[in-house]
């Protein structure tokens, strides 16, 4: 398998182990990004609008959750690209954990400083009701998916090996 189909399939399955994470979240009732508002933001963009005072007012756009859960892969792989650019090729042939997990918890910056402001949020959510909670639950998440990028990777190189 080369490098790049590889990373890609790495972004795929870390972004799949957080969302599974989300979804034991969702069924003892904690609350989750809905990727809608993804779809949302991005709808906006070719309008010229890229910040919103609530992004959940802001009247919906056709095709919004398959915007956002297209985008939430997408950019799952970008951070994959992200690790593998940071630590090497290598890497991907001998993962290891603390790589992975560091480049988790740095893109927590993303939604910290773009998306949350974005979506009325304020700077790592400042204006939520409770911007510590959503801090914390946003720091597990993106540790959820370094761990995600790291149980990919050592799955792939065990497929790879074995054949």
């Amino acid at each position: 398998m080369n490098t790049i189909v590889h990373t890609i399939l790495t972004g795929i399955g870390a972004t799949l182990i957080m969302d599974l994470y989300a979804l034991i979240l969702n069924f003892f009732g904690i609350k989750t990004l809905d990727y809608r508002f993804v779809g949302r933001w991005i709808g906006y963009f070719p309008k010229g609008k890229f910040f919103h005072s609530k992004i959940m007012e802001t009247p919906p756009i056709p095709n919004e959750q398959i915007i956002g859960w297209i985008a939430h892969y997408s950019i799952g792989i970008v951070w994959a690209f992200l690790l593998v650019f940071v630590y090497g090729e290598n890497w991907l042939g001998q993962p290891r954990l603390v790589p992975a997990l560091m480049i988790g918890i740095v893109t927590i910056i993303a939604p910290f400083f773009l998306m949350q402001p974005a979506f009325g949020f304020g700077i790592a959510g400042s204006d939520l009701p409770d911007p510590n909670r959503a801090r914390l639950m946003s720091f597990i998440t993106h540790c959820i998916f370094g761990i995600g990028l790291y149980l990919t990777a050592l799955l792939l190189t065990l497929i790879r090996n074995t054949h």
